[in-house]
């Protein structure tokens, strides 16, 4: 679901912390509430990268997956961008040094390839009818996700803040090789290390409305695209991108940071 992966783009993307000096990459802010006003408002082929900007708000004003805008300009996670970097935003479809010097060979290839096209258009057409049409469309798995546990053991040494440079979930501290497990239900959407500043991560998606993150992780236990079960055995304690043995811990809302200790159960 596209709503999905620009939620759980985002929430890597807002994780990140970048420099805002000129030719330096360009710094990531928490880009807020949608703005329907300001979808796909950016329609040339190319866009030059200005100050403040996300790879993630360049592709949600030019109506496009901020994941295929990664791949299409071979930038890879944990997906900086530069002020003054031009971003490829259409491709073109034709190759240069293609051979049409036979004219009647082409003439036969494209009748084909005008059938072929025909053919597919249709069946697209209807499979795209299929997916949108208010009849069929699949009810999104929404609301509050009930039944949520804490990920370990231990005492909570910083809470949650609402501050612009306040932590953003809670630190729980523990000792090395410590069990970490799901809080909830769900499915592995990301499990790595590519993510500055918080060593060995991974984020389940329980539903369309809200993640769960587990930082700095000595080892994890599962893998991208795995369903866990609440309770579920996913990490061990560490310390890696931090000075000490720790577990952080966030809850999102629709990409936005919520206070983990009004939705965990109390001690």
């Amino acid at each position: 679901m596209i709503y999905l992966r620009y939620i759980t783009f985002l929430f890597m993307l807002s994780l990140l912390h970048g420099c805002s000096r000129e030719g330096g990459p360009a710094p990531v802010t928490d880009a807020g509430t949608y703005n329907q006003k300001n979808r796909g408002v950016i329609s040339s082929a190319s866009y030059k990268v200005k100050k403040g900007e996300t790879l993630y708000s360049i592709a949600w004003r030019a109506g496009l997956d901020p994941e295929d805008l990664a791949k299409r300009n071979n930038i890879s996670a944990p997906y900086t961008i530069f002020v003054g970097q031009t971003i490829k935003l259409k491709t073109t479809g034709v190759k240069s040094g293609q051979n049409v010097t036979n004219k009647h060979k082409t003439a036969k290839v494209q009748v084909k390839d005008v059938k072929k096209s025909s053919k597919k258009l249709e069946s697209t057409s209807t499979k795209a009818y299929a997916e949108t049409s208010p009849k069929v469309v699949a009810k999104q798995h929404t609301g509050p996700v009930k039944g949520w546990v804490w990920p370990t053991k231990g005492k909570v040494i910083k809470g949650f803040s609402n501050q612009a440079n306040g932590n953003k979930g809670i630190d729980i501290r523990g000792s090395h090789g410590q069990k970490i497990i799901a809080s909830a239900p769900g499915r592995v959407v990301y499990a790595g290390s590519a993510l500055r500043g918080y060593g060995k991560l991974i984020i389940i998606k329980h539903n369309d409305d809200y993640l769960s993150a587990y930082a700095h992780n000595s080892r994890l236990r599962v893998k991208e695209k795995q369903q866990v079960a609440v309770g579920q055995h996913i990490a061990d304690m560490g310390d890696t991108g931090t000075t000490d043995t720790r577990l952080h811990f966030e809850i999102r809302f629709k990409g936005k940071s919520v206070d983990p200790s009004k939705y965990l159960p109390a001690l």
